[in-house]
């Protein structure tokens, strides 16, 4: 049997990447940005970090979690339900690499901050800003990807930019 009949043709395939896409979960990545961003702040409120450990640990964090949501949705929600197979896995790991993903552009900007100029006190306040400026980013992409009107894209990028200024505000207040 050919590949294109076993797998129902060129419209099936696309209403199934269509249906992924709707089915596309982006919480991971705000979880993850504002992981991030605690991260941040708890790294800044200890001293200061050299940037090799604080990229590490933004990164290492990230994946961290990453492991304890696949291990908590595999094994929380699905073990009752059936034993996942190697499918199910694969899918719980994707869905949940957002995660993963969100540590990515803090951990960059600390890496490249020396290059900006900054000190290492500059460096944190530049991988906050880029985390919340991802959360929301994150968030908007769940709006859009949803469907949702321009007015609710603008809510939740609204909820999650004030969600930031609570996490930066924390920060101004254990560091002063």
């Amino acid at each position: 049997m050919d590949r294109t009949r076993a797998e129902g043709g060129p419209a099936e395939r696309r209403a199934r990447r269509a249906e992924r896409r709707t089915r596309a979960d982006y919480t991971g990545g705000v979880y993850g940005s504002m992981l991030a961003a605690s991260v941040v702040i708890g790294a800044g409120s200890l001293g200061s970090f050299p940037r090799f450990e604080l990229v590490l640990l933004l990164l290492l964090t990230g994946v961290v979690f990453w492991i304890a949501h696949v291990h908590a949705h595999l094994f929380g929600a699905r073990l009752a339900q059936h034993t996942p197979d190697r499918r199910g896995i694969l899918l719980v790991c994707r869905a949940e690499w957002p995660i993963v993903k969100a540590a990515v552009p803090p951990a960059v900007a600390v890496a490249v901050s020396p290059l900006l100029g900054l000190d290492v006190r500059g460096a944190l306040w530049l991988a906050l800003s880029v985390a919340v400026a991802g959360q929301v980013g994150w968030s908007v992409a769940a709006a859009r990807r949803a469907g949702a009107s321009r007015r609710l894209v603008a809510i939740t990028a609204s909820v999650n930019l004030l969600l930031g200024l609570l996490i930066i505000s924390f920060k101004i207040i254990l560091t002063h």
